[in-house]
């Protein structure tokens, strides 16, 4: 099965979480994604426990930045940072127009993110449920969201059921050589017209 292509890049973390193992099912669930870095802010991971949910070793496949707090985080220029949180002003998930390129942070389930991170983030989003999820459960929800709106999939059908072929990766053929030099160009002879022939 070859793995979904998908526009831009895309990171994960997490803030203040001391379970290593929902750390450790976030980074098996970031690889699967296709995450191009995950990271941690102040928090206690253990990566021998985390390894007991990280099944794929993510670690030695994906880069692990980990920072001691808010202010010492370094994310790649234009990486836009989008906290996910219960919050009642955040963007709804479904409704939220993902950054081509982003990382993503989530805080533990019962405290959230800390007024630093909150203010850190450009953007922040709610998954629309009654109540916190599962740190990694959370995590793979944000991700197949982003994957729908940057993945090239067939649109669903208006039956239930699956969907066609995906679209066809759009091509430019082969590059065309002009046997002239055009008109427009500066000292150019006139040109009789385009000559898109290949050389």
């Amino acid at each position: 099965m070859q793995p979904a292509r998908t526009r831009g890049y895309f990171g994960i973390g997490v803030e203040g979480v001391s379970k290593s193992a929902n750390v450790g099912a976030l980074l098996r669930t970031a690889h699967a994604f296709g995450a191009s870095f995950c990271f941690t802010v102040g928090a206690g991971f253990d990566a021998r426990a985390g390894r007991s949910a990280d099944t794929s070793n993510a670690a030695g496949h994906v880069p692990l930045w980990r920072w001691d707090g808010v202010a010492t985080m370094d994310l790649p220029q234009g990486c836009v940072l989008v906290g996910v949180e219960l919050l009642e002003d955040a963007a709804e998930l479904p409704s939220f127009r993902h950054p081509l390129n982003a990382a993503y942070v989530l805080g533990p389930e019962r405290s959230g993110l800390s007024p630093a991170m909150l203010a850190r983030c450009r953007h922040v989003v709610r998954i629309p449920t009654r109540f916190s999820l599962n740190l990694a459960v959370a995590g793979a929800l944000v991700l197949y969201d982003r994957l729908l709106q940057h993945g090239r999939f067939a649109d669903r059908p208006v039956a239930s059921g699956g969907g066609g072929a995906a679209p066809v990766p759009s091509g430019h053929g082969n590059p065309v050589f002009r046997r002239t030099i055009p008109g427009w160009f500066p000292g150019a002879e006139p040109d009789d017209g385009p000559d898109d022939g290949e050389a």
